[in-house]
């Protein structure tokens, strides 16, 4: 059996290195690393797939995010909520640009932001919702535009973990989620379903005039070199980079379609056991590309299972084990845990087991088999 691995890019690079070798080498050929071709041809691609008018390339993920907020002309003292149980990322922008952070809790079978939870955090203040598609599933975003709507708020989805991942709206039809609020945002971390071999990031947007504010602001405020209209930061996404998502894009829905069926497999061993709570995947799981496979464990020692793993050679995770409202950056007396339950009763139960492209029946067996073992 290969070595696990949380995330094997060396076997996907395996099988795709002809492809990236020729695409980076166009890059090395016409020398020109910043705004190149390469980057101009996944920006129309990554549209093409999207189906979304506008992708701006950007530094990285955490960039995008902050980005789309300058881009909305957020002003400090403009309350943004957003999910407790994610990555730092989604509030710490918010916080970078002295917006003020309202973290709320999420639900317990989705794991995304609760929509109940939204409501009740609304006051006059509330100017933007941050849904986070967590762990590559799609959240509600009917109930969220819908709140949006009713109190003129924006919504800005942190599409880092579930790009490709669609989301079919009551009105049947399916859109890719990130195109769906006022503006997206995602990540191409190397781990991440679509991902470079460094830092990257863009931003996605149907709304023309928005899309020119941040073509601006991506690239120190400028339209015309030296002519500085906004202001900007540098965060641009690098030729190499792009070179790399050129040739990945292509294979970004059998890269999904390939965690999806690994995901399949898990719940399948994992099926009726009384410790174990698997990811909800209906007959179609579109709207889950499974960035991670997350495991709740009930009524048993999830950290002594993970030493289990371990010492089997199995990698895992806890994604994620503090929440945002305890950690010491984003503490407020405006927080009590009461408002909090289900995150609080996450990340005492949650584990992440490998999850990417390249993962095989006999590994899966193993590590299903493994977990198993723990338990008899």
């Amino acid at each position: 059996m290969r070595k696990l691995q949380m995330v094997d890019l060396k076997s996907q690079y395996e099988k795709i290195k002809d492809t990236v070798n020729a695409s980076i080498q166009e890059v090395l050929d016409s020398n020109t690393y910043i705004n190149g071709p390469q980057v101009q041809q996944f920006q129309k691609s990554l549209e093409d797939y999207l189906g979304v008018k506008h992708v701006i390339p950007c530094a990285n993920g955490t960039d995008a995010l902050q980005i789309a907020m300058m881009g909305l002309g957020l002003e400090p003292g403009d309350e943004v909520i957003t999910a407790d149980f994610t990555f730092a990322a989604t509030v710490e922008v918010i916080a970078l640009l002295r917006l003020t952070p309202v973290l709320v809790d999420v639900e317990m079978d989705n794991m995304n932001i609760s929509i109940e939870a939204i409501k009740k955090a609304i006051t006059p203040k509330t100017k933007a919702i941050v849904p986070v598609h967590l762990f590559g599933r799609a959240a509600n975003m009917d109930a969220i535009m819908d709140i949006a709507k009713e109190h003129n708020l924006y919504v800005i989805e942190d599409n880092a973990q579930a790009i490709g991942a669609d989301f079919t709206g009551r009105d049947g039809v399916k859109r890719k989620v990130g195109t769906i609020g006022h503006v997206g945002a995602t990540s191409f971390f190397p781990s991440k379903n679509l991902g470079c071999y460094g830092d990257g990031g863009a931003i996605f947007t149907n709304d023309d005039t928005l899309a020119h504010t941040l073509r601006g602001i991506v690239n120190h405020g400028m339209y015309v070199r030296y002519h500085h209209d906004v202001v900007g930061v540098n965060s641009r996404l690098d030729s190499v980079q792009a070179a790399v998502l050129n040739a990945k894009l292509p294979l970004l829905d059998l890269y999904n379609e390939a965690r999806q069926n690994a995901a399949r497999k898990y719940s399948k061993g994992f099926e009726g056991h009384k410790n174990i709570i698997t990811p909800t995947i209906p007959d179609e799981c579109d709207y889950h590309v499974f960035h991670q496979y997350t495991l709740r464990i009930v009524d048993a020692n999830r950290d002594a299972l993970m030493e289990h793993l371990q010492v089997k050679g199995i990698p895992c995770a806890i994604y994620y084990p503090i929440p945002l409202h305890s950690q010491k950056a984003y503490l407020d007396t405006r927080y009590k845990e009461e408002d909090f339950p289900v995150t609080n009763q996450l990340v005492k139960e949650v584990i992440s087991l490998p999850m990417h492209t390249e993962l095989d029946d006999e590994q899966i067996k193993f590590i299903v088999d493994s977990v198993l073992e723990f338990f008899n």
